[in-house]
């Protein structure tokens, strides 16, 4: 396989310090940047020393800094743009720094691509077809989003559908630009305080002894996607220079999520479930509260995977029950 010089913004995080582990597996050399806002060096440990990967700390927003990290490198193959202010909580408590990170990241980056022709992998999101009336999420459906007067949640979404454009434009000026769309990814990294993912804060609360926030019931469903399956996707849509038959990936917009819709509700149930099958803990689960939640949360969200599997032969290849039982024993 041909080596790569490869920037990861966002690498510090939860998917992007899994994708730099898979990267530097495969022999590229890696540079990961990263404001350490929301990421944590510690997610890197296994490559902090590693011959082929460097670390970077700086914003992604300053086009200095991006410079910096492609003259370290030596220059610039792929560009894998992650970075992001993501949690739910924070779309509603920090409307324009999670917009501006979005945004001008995105254009910072692209315009870091175009300098160096270098390939451009963007970490869009499901969050970017808004208040989604029509299920599965496919390519082509329309991306509407609700009064912003009403709550802030699509500060994020609406700025992912926003980089998605600045995407397809740059691809038509001529930049090899792949939007990858990762769905509810999880796994032992994942953030489980206040302002992090459902999965880990279902298992904060259990580890935690504290009681369990279902919102709204649990009755909203999601595509919870291990995160080996999620960097098998990115990797895939990165480092293939075309689709299984022959046509260029320039353009392309992939779903990749499992196809297994799950409540909330549900997802609590199998979470109790593992734990309670875990002969060596002996702490009580903690009570289940229903609480208000998020004004404006999605009710639905499952993806079409076909551009994904026809293209990359991606698809999803760990179930929710093998997933959390291999999170609960990393955990554990």
């Amino acid at each position: 396989m041909e080596s790569n010089r490869i920037v990861v913004t966002g690498a510090a995080g939860f998917i992007g310090s899994s994708l730099c582990e898979a990267l530097v597996e495969q022999g590229h050399s890696v540079l990961g940047l990263d404001s350490l806002f929301r990421g944590s060096l510690d997610n890197l440990s296994a490559v902090l020393e590693h011959p082929h990967f460097q670390f970077m700390q700086g914003d992604v927003r300053d086009i200095d800094q991006l410079d910096d990290a492609v003259e370290h490198l030596g220059g610039v193959d792929i560009i894998y743009h992650l970075a992001a202010i993501n949690g739910t909580k924070w779309f509603h408590e920090a409307a324009h720094s999670v917009i501006d990170v979005n945004i001008n990241g995105t254009l910072r980056t692209l315009e870091l691509a175009m300098a160096n022709d270098a390939r451009y992998v963007l970490a869009s999101s499901p969050e970017a077809f808004g208040d989604a009336e029509i299920q599965p999420l496919t390519n082509g459906n329309p991306m509407t989003f609700s009064d912003p007067a009403e709550h802030q949640r699509h500060s994020y979404g609406a700025s992912k559908y926003l980089d998605e454009v600045a995407c397809q434009h740059a691809s038509r000026e001529g930049l090899d630009v792949r939007i990858v769309r990762p769905f509810n990814a999880y796994g032992p990294r994942l953030k489980g305080d206040e302002y992090g993912q459902v999965v880990a804060m279902f298992f904060q609360s259990i580890v935690n002894n504290q009681p369990l926030s279902l919102h709204a019931g649990g009755q909203q469903t999601r595509s919870f996607t291990w995160i080996g399956d999620i960097v098998d996707g990115f990797l895939k849509a990165g480092l293939m220079d075309t689709g299984l038959d022959g046509v260029s990936l320039n353009g392309c917009a992939l779903n990749i999520g499992s196809t297994e819709e799950v409540s909330i509700q549900e997802l609590q149930t199998a979470i109790y479930e593992v734990v309670a099958s875990d002969l060596t803990w002996k702490q009580a689960l903690p009570e289940v509260q229903v609480t208000d939640g998020y004004f404006g949360d999605s009710k639905r969200r499952l993806p079409n995977c076909y551009e994904s599997t026809s293209l990359l032969g991606w698809s999803a290849s760990t179930t929710l029950n093998d997933g959390l039982q291999r999170m609960w024993d990393s955990i554990r």
